[in-house]
């Protein structure tokens, strides 16, 4: 468990009281999977007490994943024994500011002298850099998204439908996995240009290009991944050459500048740096190219229980890099009603560099 982090960071901001609201923060600090719990770290003179609040449903997976933990009911949170007086003096309690503002009231109501102090920062650079079996884990995860996209793009044919395909990847995502990590894009042709376009009723001659984005669950862990079928692939003829398809037009010129743009960022990726610079080489790459203004999100975001989460390799990320992050490497290029590129690896920072966990057959 990682709950002696929540006690320094108690300790370190001066803290009186601490809430973990969130599911994904809770299983990431203690293993325990559960939609209605409150981890608090509850600071005395002498004393740091870390607990747990929760209802009957939840008890006994406490008791059997976190047996060192004492488990409270989560009604009592927040009441004090009878004969106890609340603290005089005005408590200082951390919260995550991503709570409901509905919760938010409710604790306001239960501490009502309290000044609360956000730690959203605090607990996305604990739960940024992963542990070795969170490492396994991932790595598991992205490797079955990988088997199951070599497997899905055999199964698509000339006539289906971006909902058809869709349903391919899905259903080997319900039967080899826990499901999608998130919702499974897929695009035809110009419809790549939008960067999150719901797959529709769009038709594939086989010829277009098809741009997949997915990510399968396992183990409670996401995964990403984003390839292509490019332009002509599955349309070559016995007459072309075994080299695929001629390199030409714009489609070509966009998907060779994004490729290389995602290398240039997995070659340069590696501990000391922040998300920031890492952003900025492969933006620099587009941009000279002279693509910029069509490179609109960020490179790449953290990838963990939650699909995003910190680090993130952005303009603002200013999260220095460590060994154990992960995060993905996603530049793209999308021209409005003509045609959308992206190309996706997700990688783990290692001492020295990082390591591609994607492997796949081409991209």
């Amino acid at each position: 468990m990682r709950t002696e982090e929540l006690v320094k960071i108690a300790k370190r901001r001066k803290l009186d009281l601490l809430l973990v609201r969130d599911p994904a923060n809770i299983r990431a600090l203690t293993g325990i999977n559960c939609d209605n719990a409150v981890l608090t770290v509850e600071r005395g003179e002498k004393v740091e007490r870390v607990e747990i609040y929760t209802d009957f449903r939840y008890v006994p997976m406490v008791h059997r994943v976190a047996p060192e933990l004492k488990c409270r009911d989560i009604r009592r949170l927040g009441v004090f024994p009878k004969g106890k007086r609340r603290p005089r003096r005005l408590l200082k309690i951390g919260y995550e500011s991503s709570v409901s503002h509905a919760q938010f009231i409710v604790w306001q109501k239960k501490f009502p002298k309290a000044a609360f102090v956000d730690i959203m920062k605090d607990l996305s650079a604990i739960r940024a850099v992963k542990t070795p079996a969170e490492i396994a884990g991932l790595r598991a995860a992205e490797k079955l998204n990988c088997d199951i996209w070599n497997a899905a793009r055999q199964k698509f044919r000339a006539g289906l439908t971006e909902r058809e395909m869709a349903r391919i990847i899905q259903k080997m995502m319900i039967e080899q996995g826990e499901g999608e990590a998130f919702d499974t894009i897929v695009c035809v042709g110009k419809n790549a240009a939008e960067c999150h376009h719901e797959p529709d009723d769009t038709v594939w001659n086989g010829r277009e290009p098809v741009l997949v984005d997915m990510g399968v669950k396992l183990n409670g862990f996401c995964s990403d991944l984003t390839r292509t079928i490019k332009q002509g692939e599955c349309a070559r003829t016995a007459s072309q050459s075994r080299r695929g398809v001629r390199k030409s037009g714009l489609y070509w010129k966009v998907y060779d500048l994004v490729l290389e743009a995602n290398e240039a960022a997995i070659a340069a990726a590696k501990p000391g740096m922040t998300g920031k610079q890492l952003d900025k080489v492969a933006r620099d790459v587009i941009r000279k190219g002279g693509f910029g203004k069509c490179f609109g999100h960020s490179l790449g975001h953290g990838v963990g229980y939650e699909i995003h989460e910190a680090p993130y390799a952005s303009k603002k990320g200013e999260m220095v890099l460590k060994p154990g992050m992960l995060v993905t490497i996603e530049p793209g290029i999308y021209l409005e009603d003509n045609l959308g590129v992206r190309i996706e690896d997700l990688v783990l920072i290692t001492a020295t560099g990082c390591e591609v966990l994607s492997a796949t057959a081409a991209k």
